[in-house]
C-alpha cells in the first residue's frame, strides 16, 4: 500500500512517499504554503491522486513527555481538515525528533545549511513516514 507522508510547518510541507508495498519511505517535494489551508490540501489531493496513494499520514507534533500542546491540536485540526478534501483516509502519527533526525542525516551528508532548509521538511517527513510503516509491519507481525 503506498502512502504519502506530511510534515506540517508554518511555511513549507515536507512530503513522504512510501513504496507500493508500504515498506520503505522516500523524500519527495516540499510545497510552500500558498496561503489557503484549502489550497494546500487540493494541491496534496493531487499528489494523493498522481502518486496512487492510499491513505495520508500527518506528523503529530507531541511534547517531549507525549502529551498534546497546541501545534499537537493544531496539526489534528489540519489533518481533519485536509481527511475531508484529499480523497483517502488520513492518520497522525508521532514526528518527535523527526527534524532533528532530518538535520542530522543532512550534516551527515555535508550539506550546508542553505541546502539543508530546502530539503529538511521533506526528509522529516520520511522519517516520520518510516516510522508509520514500521510500526504498522510491526503490528502486522505481532
Amino acid at each position: 500500500m503506498r502512502v504519502l507522508g506530511i510534515d506540517l510547518g508554518s511555511k513549507r510541507i515536507g512530503i513522504a512517499t512510501s513504496d507500493r508495498s508500504g515498506t520503505i519511505a522516500t523524500p519527495y517535494t516540499v510545497l510552500k504554503r500558498c496561503g489557503s489551508m484549502g489550497g494546500d490540501h487540493r494541491n496534496i489531493a493531487k499528489m494523493v491522486i498522481e502518486e496512487e496513494a492510499e491513505a495520508v499520514i500527518v506528523g503529530l507534533p507531541l511534547n517531549m513527555d507525549g502529551s498534546e500542546g497546541k501545534a499537537a491540536q493544531a496539526a489534528r485540526v489540519e489533518a481533519a481538515r485536509m481527511a475531508t478534501v484529499v480523497g483517502v483516509p488520513v492518520h497522525v502519527h508521532d514526528e518527535r525528533l523527526t527534524t532533528v533526525e532530518a538535520d542530522r542525516v543532512l550534516m551527515e551528508q555535508k550539506m550546508n545549511a542553505q541546502a539543508r532548509r530546502r530539503v529538511v521538511d521533506k526528509v522529516a517527513a520520511a522519517v516520520m513516514l518510516q516510522s508509520w510503516l514500521d510500526t504498522q509491519a510491526h503490528s502486522a507481525n505481532s
